[in-house]
């Protein structure tokens, strides 16, 4: 492949219009996020528990000490021997920066299906020190429109009654991100969810993947 070739003073003014545009991106960018920021909560009423290293943990115990939570749904079903590659790669992405997410007052944790003996080794062969926890034995992945009973190779369903997101599953399994927020008073609401494009920006590479004349690597 070969673009146009021009002159550097030609090349300038190509990247100033583009500039204009960027600029314009930027700013809607910042809207949207604001607008993420005051969508309406919704309260957790389950008692969703996980199990993770030290044994059984609760959804209000992967907080911590903070008042937020992202909560990263990382494709790895039961019966899978390993986790969804792209996952991984989302997964070598925010390893070693999850520690980061104290300075905004939230904690960044990533939720399987797979029983944890299985999340445990794949941890350890890839060296990955973030949190990590099974949903085996809970409903939270099915709530959470990251988990199906069809474990067809393709399936999908829709976040809501009125045609809202459709998400797609392999083999019963869909990533995502999930928010929540924990007041002062130990109640717990569910802020935000996204699925499908919408957790590209989360993948450090993608960003400079967009930034290189071929596009994306996949």
């Amino acid at each position: 492949m070969q673009n146009q070739i021009v002159s550097r003073e030609d090349w300038l003014e190509a990247r100033r219009l583009l500039l204009i545009k960027e600029k314009a991106h930027t700013r809607e960018r910042d809207q949207l996020a604001k607008l993420r920021q005051e969508m309406p909560w919704t309260t957790i009423g389950k008692n969703y528990v996980f199990t993770g290293l030290t044994g059984e943990i609760s959804l209000r115990d992967l907080f911590l000490d903070r008042s937020q939570l992202a909560i990263y749904h990382f494709m790895f079903g039961p019966e899978w021997e390993t986790p969804c590659a792209g996952c991984t790669s989302w997964a070598n992405a925010f390893n070693g920066t999850t520690s980061l997410f104290k300075q905004a007052d939230a904690r960044l944790v990533a939720v399987s299906r797979a029983p944890f003996e299985k999340l445990a080794a794949q941890r350890e062969k890839y060296g990955w020190n973030f949190t990590w926890v099974s949903s085996f034995d809970s409903d939270f992945n099915f709530d959470f429109f990251v988990s199906s009973v069809d474990l067809s190779d393709q399936s999908t369903k829709t976040v809501d009654a009125e045609g809202g997101e459709s998400v797609s599953f392999d083999r019963g399994e869909n990533q995502g991100v999930s928010i929540f927020y924990k007041n002062t008073d130990d109640q717990i609401f569910h802020t935000y969810s996204t699925y499908n494009r919408g957790i590209e920006a989360l993948n450090g590479a993608f960003g400079y993947f967009d930034l290189l004349p071929k596009g994306r690597a996949w």
